[in-house]
């Protein structure tokens, strides 16, 4: 059904509002998106933000915990002392497999093992030693 102008502007049909965000925004902000179009509050530190939250922050000039943290790794030092972190958590892990690939019977003794076959040995070796202490 076409309308013609006039009888458009005076329709309460939906179609006849105004589309626009200018247009339904009033001088005072008080048009029917005031509430969506007003400027955003300061967020609040650690007020429970998710991923994301800190882009809000950042347009009132605070940093969400995340956004802090985020800034914080992408340093130079940081980003050394995690890599020196990891290479010992990782050495400590190795020598932990070496010590116990030393504990499980295999032939020939100085077999390479993956982590994995370490692991699968150990659990059979277990249990075979429950199974010997059962009987």
């Amino acid at each position: 059904m076409m309308l013609s102008p006039d009888q458009a502007a005076d329709s309460d049909h939906p179609s006849s509002a105004p589309s626009d965000p200018e247009s339904l925004v009033g001088p005072d902000a008080k048009g029917l998106l005031g509430c969506c179009v007003s400027d955003p509050e300061p967020v609040e530190e650690g007020g429970g933000e998710g991923k994301g939250g800190g882009r809000a922050a950042l347009h009132t000039q605070q940093l969400s915990r995340e956004e802090k943290r985020r800034r914080r790794r992408a340093t130079a030092k940081y980003r050394s002392a995690h890599a020196t972190r990891e290479r010992i958590r990782v050495e400590a892990f190795n020598l932990a497999f070496a010590e116990l690939r030393k504990l499980l019977p295999t032939l020939p003794p100085d077999k390479k093992l993956s982590k994995i076959e370490i692991l699968r040995l150990a659990i059979c070796y277990i249990s075979y030693l429950n199974h010997v202490l059962d009987v």
